[in-house]
């Protein structure tokens, strides 16, 4: 039997896809418990938003530099010690005694989180020598994220309910434990180390300001505004760091992450689309709530129901993905994906006040889901096929940091798109426009620039 088919493999997916599973999940499970952990720990909206932010934060910030740590020292062990360090602090947060407390453990929760994204694509590119098989178990690791960000609120409203808050952190204690279990038993990473000549200080340190920066840039932007001191000196100082980043990089022997992989068209588009995507996928689900519930005056179980077809469709155009870029490639899928996910973006601009029957709403909001998890597996793919061997840690950082700040730039815009507007639904219109419009474009330059993988 092969080694793709063999039962050591798919526990070792497993062991990938529920690591994976968890750090997505927590991006958003810790939203419903919010009104519950403020009336227990005490603190002001803007710690409890903090809460939430400080997760993303430490997220975004470190997955470059994981990521090259990850290939220096070996995916295998990055990942076993991100989920031994993401346990131990979902622990420290569940016990915390106060909101301040808490905040510290999920920005350890992030930093895990940072360590363990890259990895998972390293493990499973390294453990499926074929081809088709490995484009089809990254097809299932795509769809896990979109099972994971939209399972967070549900999971999160059902624990909190019947088991207090500290529940949201304490589920990830069991989950921790058997991926722990599996890696120790049946994880091996075949992966070629990269070497290390030498350790890029400045690069390392540059990199994580620089997009610790953006973060709590886009985090704050929607709560401070574009033009606060705050916000303004941290997008200054993205830039300044970028600069840094870029110009130590370009001059090191031993860069941390090489500039000329950009001079590769088809990885420079691969990583726009995963920005592209995000942008669309969760600042329309970020909106999504807010309608149903704000607009339509769905109750909160209503609202969940309502926003199924969009996680549905995504979680089964996934599957679909990695079967298709084994027998046609990467481009294919990625301009589908994206021209369904434009004329789903469009197609919601039929949405009212109160107005037009939930029914008609399906299948725009179906077409998003699938159209963005379309497109979502074939780009992943493409990224990691465009690499030398030894830079597949650093690649993912790179694709997976592009689609988290991808994600806050939608929530971000579209946020302060529906706060500046007297009317919600106007808001939303101009947000699913720049939504369509970003895939429309992503579209055109895959089909025109792209090469197929």
């Amino acid at each position: 039997m092969q080694r793709t088919d063999s039962l050591k493999t798919k526990l070792t997916l497993l062991a990938v896809c529920l690591g994976f599973f968890m750090i997505i999940m927590d991006v958003t499970i810790t939203n419903v418990a919010l009104p519950s952990i403020a009336k227990q720990l005490g603190g002001d909206i803007s710690m409890l938003q903090w809460v939430v932010n400080a997760y993303t934060l430490t997220f975004a910030g470190l997955l470059l530099s994981a990521g090259y740590l990850s290939d220096v020292y070996g995916a295998k062990k990055a990942f076993l010690y991100g989920i031994i360090a993401f346990t131990l602090s979902s622990i420290g947060c569940g016990f915390a005694p106060h909101t301040a407390v808490l905040i510290f453990f999920r920005l350890l929760q992030g930093a895990s989180a940072a360590v363990i994204l890259p990895t998972t694509l390293s493990l499973i590119h390294s453990s499926y020598s074929d081809a088709q098989q490995r484009s089809k178990a990254i097809g299932i690791w795509a769809g896990i994220a979109g099972i994971g960000a939209t399972s967070g609120p549900i999971i999160g409203g059902i624990l909190t309910s019947f088991f207090g808050w500290q529940a949201v952190f304490f589920v990830n204690v069991p989950i921790g434990i058997i991926v722990i279990l599996l890696t120790l038993k049946y994880v091996d990473c075949h992966e070629m180390k990269r070497k290390q000549q030498g350790f890029d200080i400045q690069g390392q340190l540059s990199g994580i300001i620089s997009m610790a920066s953006l973060a709590y840039a886009l985090v704050e932007a929607g709560q401070r505004g574009w033009f606060s001191t705050w916000v303004v000196v941290s997008f200054i100082l993205f830039l300044v760091f970028l600069c840094v980043f870029l110009w130590t990089e370009w001059r090191s022997d031993a860069p941390m992450f090489p500039i000329e992989f950009f001079k590769i068209p088809t990885f420079s588009i691969a990583v726009l689309n995963g920005m592209i995507i995000n942008l669309g996928f969760y600042g329309i689900l970020f909106l999504l709530p807010l309608y149903f519930q704000s607009i339509r005056g769905y109750s909160v179980f209503l609202t969940g129901l309502a926003i199924i077809p969009q996680p549905a469709f995504a979680a089964l155009a996934s599957y679909v993905s990695g079967r298709l870029v084994a027998n046609v490639g990467t481009k294919l899928p990625i301009i589908l994906g994206l021209f369904i996910a434009m004329l789903g973006e469009f197609l919601m601009l039929i949405t009212q006040h109160n107005a037009p029957s939930y029914w008609l709403l399906i299948l725009p909001l179906s077409a998003i889901g699938f159209g963005c998890a379309l497109a979502m597996p074939a780009a992943t793919i493409a990224t990691i096929r465009t690499m030398p061997k030894g830079h597949t840690g650093i690649a993912s950082s790179m694709f997976n940091t592009s689609r988290q700040i991808g994600g806050l730039i939608g929530v971000a815009v579209f946020g302060s798109l529906v706060n500046r507007e007297n009317n919600f639904v106007h808001g939303m219109h101009l947000s699913l426009i720049i939504a369509g419009s970003a895939a429309l474009f992503g579209c055109v330059i895959t089909a025109l620039f792209m090469k197929n993988k």
